[in-house]
């Protein structure tokens, strides 16, 4: 297997364990908290992250979007994350499909052949190749990891690394 496919394979992977490390503590009641001035919230976070890993792996394996137990609507860029519980699926199914999104990432990026990784596609307002649409996959997942991080810290729940 190329390197550069089991780096970025490997890396999509390691997000689930990082970004586990954060929902310690959340409930199925604090999976909903948004405390003043931040943008989202741990379910809003999860569901987002899953939904935007299945379109990228969908561009390299060519299998659609999942049914998924979040409204792809309700956590899709843009969209406004609710406080409302009955709106978001319950933690563990939460982050659950956050982990399978990482599963079929990291599996489409190590099928992928060179040619693959290098195929460009539109992403937003701009084109990249694959290769980067996934490597830009493991920063969208820390960049929404930080923002648990502010949640935890809005909400006084302990450090992770006490």
């Amino acid at each position: 297997m190329p390197v550069r496919n089991e780096v970025i394979a490997g890396g999509v992977e390691s997000t689930k364990q990082l970004l586990g490390r954060y929902l310690v503590g959340f409930t199925d009641e604090t999976r909903v908290a948004q405390p003043p001035g931040l943008p989202n919230h741990v379910a809003w976070s999860l569901g987002h992250l899953a939904l935007t890993m299945h379109k990228i792996a969908e561009k390299f394996d060519g299998q659609p979007v999942p049914e998924s137990p979040f409204d792809p609507e309700s956590v899709a860029f843009g969209s406004t994350p609710v406080p409302d519980t009955s709106k978001y699926p319950q933690l563990d199914v939460c982050t659950a499909t956050y982990e399978a999104a990482c599963d079929r990432l990291a599996a489409a990026v190590r099928a992928a052949s060179d040619a693959k990784l290098d195929e460009r596609i539109k992403w937003g307002p701009a084109e990249i190749t694959l290769e980067a649409a996934a490597l830009r996959m493991i920063f969208h997942n820390g960049m929404h990891t930080g923002q648990i991080a502010d949640v935890r810290r809005a909400l006084n729940m302990k450090s992770i690394f006490a």
